[in-house]
């Protein structure tokens, strides 16, 4: 138990509560003033903030990382210059059902955040009550009440005659409130948990929206592959079954073996194969980005044309230092605000050993008729202090204590683990997006050596020089580069899309609004402090 020296132990007397070591008797009003002032008198057991290992060795730099600045996240895909792209992320924020899952988390986060902060303030409530009662005078009260007038004969003295009945009418309007006040900082530190717990569910929003996003992305890029791929495929067919038909004509006539027509056979038939695999995953892509925008494959087919080229954008992308992850990545803002939450629990359960001070009352006006409730002289009270302390509860206490810094525990670890994940995912994402570069500048240069083998045996052919199967060899060839290269392409986009998805970040301003009141301020500061920020300020 923590001794505050400022909060003197307090003892109860009747209804009142008095400080030891001061006799004198506390009025009514002083439990206002005790109300008051408990919000800066109360102490408070949560634990200082503290910087998991791993979050405060965090390198300088990035391994691989071959371009000095700022990241530079927001609606980078423009690179591309693909107004369909673009449509499709337009599209996807404003009909994605995973957002919109994600966005009523967030709502429920907060009204929870909402609930646990009513908690800090007094309860207030009104009543109105009519009451009628008509009894017998020879029972119950009526019969006790002559009695203690009249003595065991019951004869009232003076002559007066008592009621044979007892009849009582009462009005009343009044205003109930309760108020637990807070000295130890239970409420203040389980609303605070509760408001690092909404923030936290809003990061998760935030990396709910990268995640569709870049899915959103990675499947338009494998359509854009897959149609490509599907067309060249077709292509080549229709170059290999001309091929067979030359060949099978010069075997008939004995200028070639039986070899070489089993093996053009053999290559048509494998093209031929493959294409039925090309289509299927192209109906599945776009299936897939059509549940991603909320609707079914026919909007994708309205959405999308034909033909789909974007720009290849191979160029380095700024990745900044790896310290600006934990405020860049809505994951690592996430784990850091749940490890603020356990913190402040843990504060909580440490206050429900101590005693709890509680005030409660009615005030209002009472009176035997309706009218009388107008009448100022008609006023009432009723205050109440009450003052629990535990005294034995079989060790749920201590044991929630113990939970709630096994809790703390794990989320420092996970906070760890998610900073050291981050930070090996941007330097993986740098070092692929640098080698698909290279293959793509490659198979790029393989491309235009194709292209050329093909313009040469397009001329020996017009000049008599070389057979046409020649040419359909070199065209044959040429298809093959290039459905390499559109595969290339679509790897490159991909690893492009790693860099941005692993650095984080606000991709868009985004169309919802899940902004919200920050529920409780950590001590000292506006908000629940984010341990995040604890990397630079050291422990408060």
């Amino acid at each position: 138990m923590h001794d505050n020296p400022n909060v003197a132990p307090v003892r109860a007397e009747g209804a009142r509560v008095v400080p030891d070591g001061h006799p004198r008797r506390v009025g009514p009003a002083w439990f206002l003033l005790l109300a008051a002032v408990s919000l800066h008198t109360a102490c408070s057991f949560t634990p200082a903030p503290s910087v998991p290992e791993p979050v405060a060795e965090v390198p300088g730099s990035f391994m691989g990382s071959a371009l000095a600045g700022d990241h530079r996240a927001r609606e980078w895909w423009k690179g591309f210059d693909d107004p369909v792209l673009n449509g499709v992320i337009d599209s996807v924020l404003v009909s994605n059902l995973d957002l919109a899952e994600a966005v009523a988390r967030v709502q429920e986060a907060r009204a929870r955040a909402g609930i646990a902060r009513a908690g800090l303030f007094p309860a207030l409530r009104a009543s109105a009550s009519a009451t009628d009662q008509n009894t017998p005078a020879n029972a119950g009260f009526g019969e006790q009440f002559r009695k203690l007038v009249g003595g065991e004969d019951g004869e009232v003295p003076g002559g007066l005659e008592f009621p044979e009945r007892l009849e009582f009418t009462t009005w009343s309007l009044g205003a109930d409130f309760a108020w637990e006040l807070d000295f130890w900082g239970r409420a203040r530190n389980d609303a605070a948990a509760a408001g690092a717990q909404y923030l936290a569910t809003e990061s998760d929003y935030h990396a709910a929206r990268i995640g569709v996003l870049a899915t959103a992305i990675a499947t338009y890029f494998e359509i854009v592959d897959l149609r490509r791929r599907t067309a060249l495929a077709r292509e080549l067919v229709e170059v290999l079954l001309e091929r067979e038909e030359l060949t099978g004509s010069r075997y008939e006539r004995g200028l070639v073996t039986s070899f070489e027509l089993y093996q053009v056979r053999l290559d048509l038939r494998n093209t031929q194969a493959g294409l039925p695999q090309l289509e299927t995953a192209l109906t599945d892509a776009e299936g897939r980005l059509a549940v991603l925008l909320g609707g079914y494959r026919a909007r994708v087919d309205a959405m999308l044309p034909d033909s789909l080229a974007p720009a290849s954008l191979a160029d380095p992308v700024a990745a900044g230092v790896p310290a600006d992850l934990l405020l860049q990545r809505p994951d690592v803002r996430a784990a850091g605000r749940r490890l603020d939450a356990a913190r402040f629990t843990i504060g909580a359960r440490r206050a429900e050993l101590l005693p709890s001070l509680s005030l409660s009352g009615t005030i209002g006006v009472q009176s035997s008729t309706a009218d009388g409730l107008f009448n100022a002289d008609q006023w009432f009270r009723n205050l109440l202090g009450n003052l629990t302390a535990p005294i034995f509860q079989g060790g749920r206490i201590r044991n929630n204590i113990t939970l709630a810094h096994a809790r703390f525990n794990q989320l420092a670890a996970a906070y760890g683990r998610t900073v050291l994940t981050a930070v090996h995912e941007v330097e993986a994402a740098l070092a692929a997006l640098a080698n698909e570069g290279r293959r793509h500048a490659y198979l790029t240069s393989q491309r235009e050596e194709a292209q050329a083998s093909l313009d040469l045996q397009s001329e020996r052919y017009v000049s008599g020089i070389a057979g046409y199967t020649d040419y359909l060899d070199a065209l044959r060839t040429l298809l093959n580069v290039e459905s390499t290269l559109a595969g290339a392409g679509r790897d490159l986009a991909l690893a492009r899309l790693a860099v941005h998805r692993a650095l984080g970040g606000d991709w868009t301003a985004g169309p919802e609004s899940v902004e919200g009141p920050r529920m409780v301020p950590a001590e000292g500061s506006g908000r629940p402090a984010d341990p995040a920020e604890t990397k630079t300020q050291g422990s408060k």
